[in-house]
């Protein structure tokens, strides 16, 4: 029995040479569930997939994937999982129909089973328009679709997101992410994501953020925005009024072209304020912090700079 957990990591370290890449890292992931993990490039997140996915041995620590330890078992935990890499592994001088029958060959997937499977593919992910076509005269968001339908060819249980819309235009990765759902909702398929998009960790479930390869936080996106990130207050009018009370009051302020924004403790602190000057608040919003907010608190660093 794995208690709904379809990932355990127990004090994982792996060095190379002087650097410690991962350090004594621990995390569980439970089935079903869109887990995030974050963190610049060099805070362990590659090291850690690759342990994982059986790619990497560790030098410490116990990991469990699917119920399996993943030294004793990496053939069966690689035909458990897959991954949609970063940069795209498949052949671009391949059609898109190619890509999957050599793919699907590697499970022992041929003839009529690969048919029917293929069938279900083009169904979930509307391939059928670009099977026959070669991968280097498709989009950025069809080749996207591909790259899913490689790594769940096989019906894994895991599927590793990693950073999987880098360097697609917005709309392609909605597409990316509505497919992402969809299997998610009709296959019960858990994803296990790395991004630097902040706005996608917020739709996770469970969030581990990284740092020097260590774990410096985790927890759902809702608690740890309430935990580490800061609300705001934007004044668009009686600027230099408010600017002259909340700094008298010790707000952190910063004064952008157009607008006044102080930094609150919260919510509440928000209603305070609003009772103690209402003149203030002619023209006025508040905003609640957001991921991005949390991740520069919680490791120093503005992920979107890395």
């Amino acid at each position: 029995m794995d208690d709904g957990k379809i990932i355990e990591v127990e004090g994982l370290y792996k060095s190379f040479g002087e650097v410690k890449a991962v350090d004594d890292l621990t995390f569980c992931v439970k089935r079903g569930e869109l887990f995030a993990f974050l963190g610049v490039n060099g805070a362990g997140k590659s090291t850690t997939i690759n342990i994982i996915s059986g790619i990497l041995k560790k030098d410490l620590g116990r990991v469990t994937v699917c119920g399996s330890e993943v030294d004793a078992n990496p053939a069966q935990i690689k035909s458990r999982l897959g991954i949609v890499f970063q940069n795209s592994v498949l052949d671009r001088r391949l059609s898109a129909y190619d890509n999957l029958k050599s793919r699907a060959a590697m499970y022992g997937i041929f003839g009529e089973d690969f048919n029917k499977r293929l069938k279900e593919l083009c169904e979930m992910l509307e391939l059928e328009e670009i099977l026959k076509r070669p991968l280097f005269k498709l989009s950025g968001g069809q080749k996207r679709r591909i790259d899913i339908a490689r790594a769940i060819v096989h019906g894994p249980e895991l599927l590793i997101l990693d950073e999987p819309t880098t360097g697609l235009d917005p709309k392609t990765r909605l597409t990316v992410w509505a497919v992402v759902e969809k299997l998610r909702k009709e296959k019960g398929l858990t994803v296990f994501l790395t991004t630097h998009y902040m706005e996608e960790a917020a739709n996770a479930d469970y969030v581990v953020i990284l740092d020097g390869g260590k774990k410096a936080a985790e927890g759902t996106p809702h608690l740890l925005k309430n935990e580490y990130a800061s609300d705001f207050i934007r004044f668009y009018s009686r600027t230099d009024e408010a600017e002259e009370i909340l700094r008298a009051e010790g707000f952190p302020l910063k004064r952008e072209r157009g607008f006044l924004e102080a930094e609150l403790k919260g919510t509440r602190s928000a209603t305070e304020l609003i009772l103690r000057h209402p003149q203030l608040f002619e023209d006025y919003e508040i905003l609640k912090g957001n991921m991005d907010n949390v991740f520069l608190k919680v490791t120093g660093k503005d992920i979107k700079e890395d």
